[in-house]
């Protein structure tokens, strides 16, 4: 399993890297794993999200699941390469399967989240 140590993390498997005031978000190696093929992304979130809202959900061939927003912020990109090809969140759910991009409204929100180490123990790995 591949948990980056330049990322964040919350506890319901998405995961952030901050660039600037820029954050990527997507779901963990450990979550696409559970999940399945992912099938679909759906962005339901409209421009402001608050940190821990859902923002749109990911279906699989096992369940559908929520998007929970890490960070408070304004929705600045949202990866339509994805909708064309959702099993790129399968292959490589740090790069090309990245879902969103925020404008953080409040960078202190990070320090709620969980670093590697703590998500490590947390998916047992």
């Amino acid at each position: 399993m591949n948990i980056p140590n330049d990322l964040k993390f919350t506890k319901d498997h998405e995961w952030i890297k901050v660039d600037s005031k820029i954050g990527t978000i997507g779901v963990t190696d450990f979550a696409q794993g559970e999940l399945g093929d992912v099938i679909y992304i759906d962005i339901t979130a409209s421009d402001n999200v608050s940190q821990g809202d859902s923002c749109g959900t990911i279906e699989a061939v096992k369940t559908v699941s929520d998007i929970f927003a890490p960070v408070s912020g304004k929705i600045v990109e949202i990866n339509s390469s994805i909708n064309d090809n959702p099993a790129s969140v399968n292959k490589d759910p740090y790069g090309e399967g990245w879902i969103i991009k925020i404008e953080l409204s409040n960078p202190s929100e990070l320090d709620a989240l969980l670093t590697p180490e703590q998500y490590k123990e947390q998916v047992g790995a």
